[in-house]
């Protein structure tokens, strides 16, 4: 009787691929790559534009409460005359810290201004990064940026609504406003209170803290009209058009984009209202809606695009 061990010879065919199936197994799973990823990461697109609006909501209702308790939203910028206990130079977004939570930040800020008026020398919050007023979407988000001349600052993405542009002071934040619900006669609604737009590319504008801007009117920095214009007052950006510049596409490493509402999101770019809301606007909305948006009191009759 003949006896099989291990190592004879096999029946049938033997185990394993051919090239062919291992082919065909590869070209499968390309093609579940193919589908998979961009799903993924359209995914995780939608989850950072949402934590944006998140995040725009909330300094928004802060907005709302700091003028239920003064009467008056905060100013975009306070003027550089004002008094240390009206923190000069400082933006709104520092006005609004105890409404967000951060008021030992917000304390530490009173007290620097205390010291020294201005906001550029030794404040420990030029450098500090607040999660809230950056927008996940943005690489750069979570730490200091390094600027051009070598200052660590924290960054925004959120700008307040100078209005048209930023000598017309016909928006809600500006230089030194105090402005009332009373006074925004085209509607809590139908007015912009805070767009997005990223730090610029060399992040000299963009600052949460406090800025300087065009004129001392913080715009480009922590405020923006709808039209901005470019004075080329400011040098990093004297190869930039004059303008105006309409809400559009932007890129990281473009500093002309600075003049204008942008995001990293796809399509459009999110912007909180009077009222408390905050829509995703689309770069088609056509250009005459940005800015009747962004005038408090001028009387467009203008539907906001759903």
């Amino acid at each position: 009787m003949k006896l099989w061990h291990a190592g004879s010879k096999r029946w049938g065919r033997a185990g394993g691929f051919s090239l062919v199936e291992l082919l065909v197994v590869i070209a499968i799973i390309g093609l579940l790559l193919a589908v998979t990823i961009p799903a993924v990461q359209n995914a995780r697109a939608a989850a950072r534009r949402l934590a944006c609006s998140n995040s725009l909501r909330q300094i928004a209702l802060a907005a709302q409460t700091y003028q239920s308790a003064r009467q008056v939203y905060p100013p975009g910028v306070s003027l550089f005359s004002a008094p240390a206990a009206g923190l000069p130079g400082g933006s709104y977004l520092v006005h609004l810290l105890p409404y967000v939570e951060q008021t030992p930040m917000f304390e530490q800020a009173q007290r620097d201004w205390a010291a020294s008026r201005n906001p550029f020398s030794m404040h420990i919050g030029l450098q500090r990064v607040v999660p809230l007023y950056q927008c996940p979407s943005d690489p750069r988000s979570g730490a200091p940026l390094w600027t051009h001349e070598g200052r660590l600052v924290g960054g925004t993405s959120y700008l307040g609504n100078a209005g048209t542009n930023y000598m017309t002071n016909d928006g809600v934040l500006f230089l030194g406003s105090k402005t009332r619900p009373s006074q925004i006669r085209d509607g809590l609604s139908n007015t912009l209170l805070i767009g997005e737009r990223p730090p610029s590319a060399d992040a000299w504008y963009g600052w949460w803290y406090a800025g300087v801007g065009q004129q001392l009117s913080g715009s480009p920095d922590m405020l923006l009209g709808a039209v901005e214009l470019n004075q080329h007052t400011i040098y990093d950006s004297a190869a930039c058009e004059e303008g105006p510049y309409a809400f559009g596409p932007g890129q990281i490493d473009q500093q002309c984009h600075v003049f204008h509402h942008w995001s990293l999101h796809s399509g459009g770019a999110n912007f909180a209202f009077c009222d408390g809301s905050v829509r995703f606007l689309s770069y088609d909305i056509g250009p005459e809606i940005l800015p009747a948006l962004a005038t408090a009191n001028a009387g467009e009759v203008v539907a906001v695009p759903e």
